[in-house]
């Protein structure tokens, strides 16, 4: 019997006419990595956005470790342990890396003033030991917006994890970053899973990255689910070879 910490089912999103999402269902199971792939267009980000409270579905039910969740919104989503990151960095370039963490700490320690002043030493600790963990520690007080784009991602990767999520959604982390950095993203993911205890859904574009880190992977193509099983099976299924190549 799996344990799934998320489950979709019969998810469908419209936006006016357009169906970006149909009668999608699956599961993410706990302390594992899912992989989610398909072309471009084919309703994942959609589904990230849908599973995380940013749109609201317009049938189906998402639960996440059994509670309906369909219905919150994204801050109460994320105070539950579920986060997400962004295909575009979501950093506050005029800051150090440091204090990029520091405002991340979770809200029900602190007011809104005291994220721009006031903090402990073991927010301090926390912080710095997180930036060593993805390989940050020695740029620790250069400006955010000072780094390249992949460290940029390492960054907000930190910032997810000061918040101790259960559940981390990452939208295409590999996207834009030099490839030669690629495998210590990899590297640092899957400490995360293995380290951390976190549960990691992953969309991502590269099919060598997603093959060697998930455990399962779910296709979308044109909204609706395509294929499921593991990497090996995906990577021989002819339907998952023709939604890529645009054969019919």
């Amino acid at each position: 019997m799996s344990d799934a910490i998320i489950e979709v089912r019969g998810v469908t999103k419209r936006f006016g006419g357009v169906v970006a999402n149909e009668d999608i269902s699956l599961d993410v199971e706990r302390g594992r990595i899912t992989g989610l792939i398909g072309p471009n267009g084919s309703g994942k980000t959609t589904l990230f956005n849908s599973i995380v409270g940013y749109h609201p579905i317009d049938a189906g039910v998402i639960r996440f470790e059994g509670r309906e969740i369909q219905r919150l919104r994204v801050q109460r989503i994320a105070r539950l342990g579920l986060l997400r990151t962004f295909q575009q960095t979501r950093i506050y370039a005029k800051m150090n890396c440091v204090k990029n963490m520091l405002i991340s700490v979770p809200h029900r320690k602190m007011g809104f003033l005291d994220m721009f002043g006031r903090h402990t030493s073991e927010d301090l600790e926390k912080a710095e030991r997180l930036l060593d963990f993805v390989g940050l520690y020695e740029k620790r007080y250069l400006l955010a917006g000072d780094l390249s784009f992949g460290q940029q991602k390492l960054l907000e990767f930190a910032m997810a994890l000061m918040n101790e999520p259960t559940v981390l959604l990452l939208d295409e982390p590999t996207a834009g970053i030099n490839p030669t950095l690629i495998n210590g993203l990899i590297d640092r993911l899957k400490r995360a899973n293995s380290e951390l205890g976190i549960t990691l859904l992953i969309i991502e574009h590269n099919m060598r990255v997603i093959m060697n880190m998930a455990d399962k992977i779910y296709c979308l193509a044109h909204g609706r689910l395509l294929a499921e099983g593991p990497p090996e099976a995906i990577r021989n299924d002819q339907r998952v070879i023709d939604a890529y190549l645009g054969a019919h």
